[in-house]
């Protein structure tokens, strides 16, 4: 049955893609195959001669796969042992002596003896020399630390490895069956190291291959991997990408919509997929290539690359350069409407002046001239927002009460008879400079609406800013853009510095469309999430 296996397997396992792993492979299921076969052979021909021949070929092939197996599992790790000439030099000669001790055996009898018994039937008895036990000692030193390798690749590796792992050590199980047999009348005395290399064969060819050729392909890989079939199948997944759908578990076998998350990041226009992981928004560029076998298709492998560092980069620039066009859009704005005011308070003034009339002269000088400070106002409103306009790096923790009230413009509101009211307490990380301003323009924006009494209210999610002024008119947005009209002119900037202040934190500014005593601000940021105990993926 170990034979009949090995030999199945090396069919099978001519698909393996890789050219070693596969020379390697095939070499250890034809060695093994081979060497099974002699053992059943010696069970059945008739003369004490021709067993012995037999046995003698069967110690020959035996011998060889250790070192296929030994390029096999150096290939499979990824590593190179298998391809340098010390080492294959080594090998040759460590062979070679090892055969010439074994043919020679008839002459000295130091590797084994032989005689035949009648029980538990007749059948040729071996009788283990010095030379077989330290043959035997390392051999199975070398098939171990080909082990070794294979565990720890499975170890390292991304993906369920354990049924893997198991097969592994199924193949050196056999040597308790050698103990047995060596030790009490149970088992007949002979090596069982076969039976191993068919139960890994079978395990790794017929019954996990999806994750043996896996664990292989993507050695090295540490990001999101999934394997889909030709019919966009489920068929194997790691842990990373379990971590990143949930809903792969139970998946396999399922199509791809099972899990419409994945879906979701596959069908993404610009191959850049955005997942939410423990509540944190995160980015990953995927790739996907054919996984192929030997001559056949046996579907496609697609790695999701995490990319948000970047990807944050890159959206804040376009943030970024879109604040700066609507500056630019602003300042354009302002300045027409200045130069204009301007130019027609000077006429005006000039035209007066020719017909005597001096105090309405100067009152068009006066005009032209609070224009010009409101200008040169908003014209350092925009330069604060340049400044700022960069996204927060390196937030501290700030006390919402005492910013609050270190921005409120005492004199202003002395002089328009405004209170403040401040309800709730806490802290929030930010820039301090950057948040005491957000509630400055917050402020201005408010008197400058006429509210008497203002109320900034205070909890875990948000501030809100709330003043008896007049309503909105129209469109809620529009007291947000920068060259809107809808913002009187003394403050027609604020709000857009508080949205803007906002964004650079991560937060959101909106006004409340559906409060109509007046203007309700709402400033929201992310809530904070509750540490659990135990491990967090």
């Amino acid at each position: 049955m170990a034979g009949v296996v090995c030999t199945a397997g090396v069919r099978h396992a001519r698909r393996v893609e890789d050219d070693d792993t596969r020379y390697g492979l095939v070499a250890l299921l034809a060695t093994s195959g081979g060497w099974a076969v002699t053992h059943a052979v010696i069970l059945v021909v008739p003369s004490t001669a021709l067993k012995t021949a037999v046995y003698l070929v069967g110690l020959i092939l035996g011998f060889s796969t250790v070192f296929a197996w030994l390029y096999f599992c150096s290939a499979y790790t990824g590593r190179s042992y298998h391809r340098r000439p010390a080492y294959r030099r080594a090998a040759v000669l460590l062979y070679l002596a090892v055969v010439a001790v074994k043919v020679t055996n008839p002459v000295h009898h130091l590797y084994f003896t032989t005689a035949v018994v009648a029980e538990p039937f007749p059948h040729l008895a071996i009788r283990q020399g010095l030379f077989h036990w330290v043959v035997t000692g390392l051999s199975y030193l070398l098939a171990g630390v080909g082990m070794f390798t294979l565990f720890e690749a499975f170890a390292d590796s991304e993906y369920d490895a354990t049924p893997l792992a198991g097969l592994v050590g199924l193949a050196g199980l056999p040597v308790v069956l050698d103990i047995v047999g060596y030790a009490t009348p149970m088992l007949l005395d002979m090596i069982h190291a076969p039976l191993g290399v068919a139960a890994f064969t079978l395990g790794v060819l017929f019954v996990y291959e999806d994750r043996f050729f896996a664990v292989q392909l993507t050695e090295g890989v540490t990001g999101p991997t999934v394997f889909l079939d030709d019919d966009d199948r489920i068929r194997e997944f790691n842990h990373a990408a379990r971590r990143l759908f949930p809903g792969l578990d139970g998946a396999v076998g399922e199509p791809v919509d099972a899990v419409p998350a994945l879906a979701a990041a596959l069908d993404s226009d610009d191959g850049i997929a955005t997942v939410d992981v423990d509540d944190e928004r995160r980015h990953y560029v995927v790739s996907e290539n054919a996984f192929e076998v030997g001559q056949g298709s046996l579907g496609r492998i697609v790695v999701l690359s995490d990319v948000t560092r970047i990807e944050r980069q890159r959206r804040e620039l376009e943030r970024h350069n879109r604040q700066l066009e609507e500056l630019s859009e602003g300042m354009r704005h302002e300045l027409r409407n200045a130069v204009t005011v301007v130019q027609g308070n000077v006429r005006g003034a000039m035209r007066q002046l020719e017909d005597g009339d001096v105090a309405s002269a100067r009152e068009a000088l006066r005009a032209a001239t609070e224009t010009t400070d409101r200008t040169t106002r908003l014209m350092n409103d925009f330069a604060t927002l340049a400044q700022y306009g960069r996204t927060v790096t390196d937030p501290t923790s700030v006390d919402v009460r005492k910013t609050v009230t270190a921005a409120w413009p005492e004199a202003d509101a002395d002089a328009a008879g405004a209170t403040l009211t401040v309800e709730g307490d806490g802290t929030v990380a930010a820039d301090p400079a950057r948040f005491e301003l957000l509630f400055t323009r917050a402020f201005e924006f408010a008197l400058d609406n006429g509210a008497s009494t203002v109320v900034v209210e205070s909890d875990e999610s948000g501030v809100t800013i709330t003043g008896d002024g007049d309503p909105p008119r129209g469109d809620a947005e529009r007291y947000f853009d920068y060259g809107d009209a809808v913002a009187n002119t003394t403050s027609g900037t604020a709000l857009p510095m508080v949205r803007t202040l906002a964004q650079v934190h991560g937060w959101h500014a909106r006004i409340d469309p559906d409060y109509r005593d007046g203007v309700r601000l709402v400033v929201s940021w992310p809530t904070p999430r509750a540490e659990h105990e135990g491990v967090r993926f």
